[in-house]
């Protein structure tokens, strides 16, 4: 339930546009960089591993992007009919996902420690305050999920980093190579080899993995949404992809008697609403690079042209149509709530710290007049270490759905 915005600052709040950016981290366009080539993934048999020394000079400080080989005979999945709902389409993985948590997961700590050590640091460094949040998980479970996290911001790199200019489609064919290869058990670097660990144990599936990639070619080639089913289905991609990934590692309270597919969406719903969070506060850094994440049609009917964001025109029209886009993120924000409740206790902490940190970025908006192109909206430091005790007691909270059972059976008493 992570959303590394394009991949997790918290969980949820990982990405520039909600995939993987934190606002704990440094600028990634100083401290990172990434490296694509054509190297051999290794040498001697595929459980060896290339070790990538993540400190060495010139290196990325999240350790080797080369990217995998192509494989020549990768087909990439063609999107679905336009004529299916994209809500549709994303409850279908929700509920291949939510069958998957039958699996019962076993952890081997043994000769992982370094690889899920870096992950770690990783996490430290680029998302603190989630960091300190999945302190209170048990060691397997804090661990898989720094793994997860490393992998979604590598990958919100490719395409968001000081080397997304030179990206191309064929650069992320070949990432998702490396990620058949990952589930298949061969990892090319020591951060590869944390998460094969971690989907070799947990009761994960691929297809979230893949459709982040399918987010950022959305990136390369997509800089406009014509409606909202469109800008659902890209906001699953970069960052409600995250929520799938990491509830099989969260786990579901023993005590819930919620569906497990309820929990499911609302790790989806805490993706959704960081992502359209990040979209409403990147609105004038969006325009600048020449994007527009905001459904057209919507922006049509409140009498507003691309024009105006271009020129950055804070008119009536434009806080009438911010309050709307506010109140629809709120709107996935309580669905996120009914699913966080229902999680191990142990793992609640990170998420609600996400919910409540990313939830006041709209507060922040509303508090800028709805200026969302030349003022960024930022939740200052006291607010969030206010957030973190309160995200702490919701955790202590019973699940939803067992206070409303025992109103229920109370009732019949």
């Amino acid at each position: 339930m992570l959303s590394t915005s394009r991949a997790v600052n918290t969980p949820a709040a990982c990405t520039r546009h909600g995939r993987v950016r934190s606002s704990d981290a440094p600028s990634r366009t100083t401290t990172t960089t990434t490296f694509l080539s054509k190297h051999g993934r290794r040498g001697g048999g595929g459980g060896q591993l290339l070790r990538c020394s993540a400190r060495s000079s010139g290196s990325n400080t999240i350790g080797c992007l080369e990217a995998a080989e192509p494989s020549w005979g990768l087909k990439v999945a063609a999107p679905a009919s336009s004529s299916v709902p994209s809500e549709q389409r994303v409850r279908e993985v929700v509920l291949k996902q939510a069958a998957l948590a039958a699996r019962t997961a076993t952890v081997d700590a043994g000769g992982m420690e370094d690889a899920f050590g870096r992950c770690g640091e990783v996490c430290k460094e680029y998302a603190k305050t989630f960091y300190l949040a999945t302190q209170l998980m048990t060691p397997e479970r804090r661990r898989a999920i720094w793994a997860i996290y490393v992998w979604c911001r590598r990958t919100d790199e490719l395409v968001d980093g000081p080397n997304a200019s030179h990206i191309s489609a064929l650069a992320l064919d070949r990432w998702e190579s490396r990620l058949e290869d990952i589930f298949a058990g061969r990892p090319y670097d020591m951060l590869d080899a944390a998460l094969s660990d971690t989907v070799a144990n947990f009761p994960i599936d691929i297809q979230p993995f893949r459709d982040m990639i399918e987010g950022m070619r959305m990136d390369l080639k997509k800089s406009r949404y014509r409606t909202f089913d469109e800008l659902y289905l890209y906001c699953y991609y970069v960052a409600g992809t995250v929520g799938l990934m990491t509830v099989p590692v969260m786990g579901i309270s023993p005590v819930s008697k919620a569906k497990t597919e309820t929990v499911y969406q609302g790790a989806l719903a805490l993706g959704l609403a960081n992502q359209l969070t990040n979209i409403l506060r990147d609105v004038g850094e969006d325009a600048r690079r020449g994007r527009i994440y905001l459904p057209l049609d919507e922006l049509e009917m409140a009498g507003l042209s691309e024009d105006d964001i271009f020129n950055g025109r804070v008119t009536d029209e434009w806080r009438s149509f911010m309050r709307g886009q506010i109140a629809r993120a709120r709107s996935f924000f309580r669905q996120a709530e009914e699913g966080a409740t229902e999680l191990n206790q142990e793992s609640r902490w990170p998420v609600w710290a996400s919910l409540l940190l990313y939830r006041q970025i709209l507060d922040e908006i509303e508090a800028n007049d709805y200026n969302n192109f030349t003022k960024r909206a930022y939740v200052p430091k006291a607010k969030k270490l206010m957030a973190l005790p309160k995200a702490y007691l919701r955790s202590l909270m019973l699940p939803s759905s067992q206070v409303q059972n025992q109103r229920h059976y109370s009732s019949l008493t």
